[in-house]
């Protein structure tokens, strides 16, 4: 079965799926280019979907594609270090953020979370991306992803607790002194 979607279908499904998708690949990508590089493939990959089948729910696949396009990027890059970057170009940076500090703490925890999640299955990241950043529900996220909604919540609790592990360094015990201390 071919389907076909004409131009302004297309044009219609960008301007009102465009700006999500490009919020989800900036989220994950460690740099503009890769971004934009996703957001090229997201799309293309959804073209070759309309093709072949009917899509009942764009924005929903739009965040499923792009979340797996975006993390097999950082993966790629976090696997050779000279390819390595230091977050997002500041325009892409959540601007709900505020002063130099807590823009700088805020790329730190972005470039840590975006390696932590290099370090999970590739189904636990995408879960976990699609929940806590994309905000579907478990049952949306079972539906694009093909699996049961108990699995969902399995892989999302499994994914907290790696990422907790990995994000969460242990206390050196020179800090441990340093609250003991403060508590007395």
């Amino acid at each position: 079965m071919t389907n076909s979607i004409n131009a302004a279908d297309w044009s219609r499904i960008l301007q009102t799926h465009g700006p999500m998708v490009w919020r989800t690949v900036c989220r994950l990508t460690p740099s503009r280019q890769d971004a934009e590089d996703c957001y090229q493939e997201t799309f293309l990959a959804a073209c070759q979907t309309a093709r072949r089948q009917q899509v009942q729910h764009w924005a929903g696949l739009l965040k499923h594609v792009a979340t797996a396009r975006a993390l097999d990027r950082l993966r790629q890059r976090l696997r050779q270090p000279q390819n390595r970057t230091t977050g997002l170009d500041p325009e892409v940076v959540d601007r709900g953020v505020n002063g130099p500090p807590q823009q700088a703490q805020a790329r730190e925890l972005g470039e840590r979370l975006r390696e932590a999640l290099t370090q999970l299955s590739i189904q636990q990241a995408e879960v976990f991306c699609l929940r806590f950043l994309e905000d579907m529900t478990y049952q949306e996220i079972a539906q694009f992803m093909g699996l049961e909604t108990s699995h969902v919540g399995v892989l999302l609790h499994r994914a907290r607790q790696q990422l907790q592990t990995l994000l969460d360094p242990p206390a050196s015990s020179s800090r441990r002194g340093e609250r003991e201390v403060c508590r007395e």
